[in-house]
C-alpha cells in the first residue's frame, strides 16, 4: 500500500488538549469486523465485549519526565533537552533531542535547576540528536530523584500547551511499572480499577507486556512506497507468564485483545513456528500496515491516529482498511476526539 492511502483532512478541534475527567468516560467506537458494524459506546462499556477466559495484553511501560529545561554554559542560552533513552546506567550516558541544535557542540556544558544537575555533550548522532554524559557521582537512587523532580511530562508537541501537574498522573496508564518510556501506551489510558476489577469478576484476565516506546513510534513516514519505511527499534520484552496465559486463551479459542498498538507489535514479535505466542525481550522494529496476517490477537483496543501515521496503517491492517478508513470519517463526523488523550477505538 501507499503511503497517500492514508491521507484524510483532521478538522482543526478535533486534537484532544486534555483527557476527559474521568479516565473510563473517554468515547469508545467499536468496529465489528465480520458485520461491519459501528458503534458508539463509553470506555466503561467495554467489560460487555469480552467474557470468561478472554484475555487483554497491555504495556505496563512507564513514562518518565524526559523533558527537561536547561542553560548552556558562558552563555546562559535556554536549552530544551529530551531524553531519548540511557545508554550507559554506570557512566550515566543518554542519547537525547536537544532544540536549538545549532547552539549545541561536542564539548558544552550544560546546566539544569540550580546547578543539582550537569550535563557534558560527548557526541553529535543526528541533527538534533547528541549522546551526553551527566557528571553525577551520587547513589543511582538520587540521579534518577534529580531526573524526576527537574523534568517535564513529555506531552506530544501537537498538544499546544505546557504541561501542567495532573499531567503526571493522566499520561501514565494505572498499571505502569517499569520505567522507560517517552510517552505513554495511550490506549491504557482508559483503564480504570473499577472497570479492571468489573473485567476479573468477569473472569477476563489482564496479563503485560513492556514495551518502552520512543518517539520513534510517532516520526513522520516519509516514503509513499510503505516497504520501505524503517521503524525505529524499541526495547520490549513478553514474560513467560503472559505466554502461559496468552496461549490458554488461544487453546481455549477465547479473545485475545491488545491493548494498543504497542502491545500488538511486541505480541507480532514473539510468535513461534506453531502459531503461539513465546517468551522473549529485545528490540523490535515491526512495521505492520495492510494486508497483514495477524497471529495471536483477534481483538484490538487502540485510540484514534494521525492521519498517515504507522499507527494508523496498524489499526487498518488489523480492521480491514476499507472498514477503518470509513469509521474515521465517521469519527470525525461525530466528533470523537483524537490522539493521545483522545477517544478508544475497540475492533473485534
Amino acid at each position: 500500500m501507499k503511503l497517500s492511502e492514508f491521507k484524510f483532512e483532521l478538522p482543526e478541534g478535533h486534537l484532544a488538549m486534555h483527557p476527559t475527567e474521568n479516565r473510563d468516560e473517554s468515547r469508545m467506537m467499536v468496529l465489528h469486523k465480520d458485520s461491519k458494524k459501528i458503534e458508539h459506546r463509553l470506555f466503561k462499556d467495554i467489560v460487555e465485549y469480552f467474557d470468561d477466559g478472554d484475555i487483554l495484553v497491555a504495556n505496563d511501560t512507564k513514562v518518565f519526565p524526559a523533558r527537561l529545561y536547561g542553560k548552556k554554559e558562558k552563555t546562559g542560552a535556554n536549552i530544551e533537552v529530551f531524553l531519548l533513552r540511557e545508554l550507559n546506567k554506570e557512566l550515566h550516558f543518554w542519547d537525547v533531542l536537544v532544540d536549538p541544535a545549532r547552539k549545541i557542540r561536542v564539548g558544552n556544558k550544560l546546566y539544569f535547576g540550580d546547578g543539582d544537575l550537569v550535563a557534558e555533550v560527548i557526541d553529535n548522532t543526528t541533527s538534533r540528536g547528541r549522546t551526553i554524559r551527566f557528571l553525577y557521582d551520587g547513589p543511582d537512587e538520587e540521579f534518577y530523584k534529580t531526573i524526576d523532580a527537574l523534568g517535564e511530562t513529555p506531552l506530544p508537541k501537537y498538544i499546544k500547551r505546557e504541561a501542567e501537574p495532573a499531567d503526571r498522573d493522566r499520561f501514565q496508564t494505572i498499571y505502569a511499572k517499569h520505567t522507560g518510556a517517552v510517552a505513554a501506551p495511550t490506549a491504557g489510558l482508559h483503564f480504570t480499577k473499577q472497570v479492571l476489577k468489573r473485567l476479573e469478576i468477569k473472569g477476563v484476565d489482564m496479563a503485560h507486556i513492556t514495551l518502552h516506546i520512543g518517539l520513534g513510534t510517532f516520526r513522520n513516514v516519509d516514503v509513499e512506497d510503505l516497504t520501505k519505511h524503517k521503524m525505529d527499534s524499541e526495547n520490549f520484552r513478553v514474560p513467560q507468564e503472559t505466554v502461559a496465559a496468552v496461549n490458554r486463551a488461544l487453546d481455549n479459542k477465547k479473545r485475545v485483545c491488545a491493548v494498543g498498538t504497542t502491545s500488538m507489535r511486541s505480541l507480532e514479535s514473539s510468535v513461534s513456528a506453531a502459531g503461539r505466542l513465546k517468551e522473549k525481550e529485545g528490540w523490535t522494529d515491526k512495521f505492520i500496515f495492510p494486508p497483514y496476517e495477524f497471529k495471536i490477537c483477534n481483538a484490538l483496543l487502540t485510540n484514534f491516529h494521525m492521519p498517515e501515521s504507522t499507527l494508523l496503517m496498524m489499526a487498518a491492517a488489523f480492521g480491514d482498511y476499507e472498514f477503518v478508513m470509513e469509521a474515521y470519517q465517521e469519527a470525525i463526523k461525530e466528533k470523537y476526539r483524537f490522539f493521545s488523550y483522545g477517544d478508544a477505538m475497540l475492533i473485534i
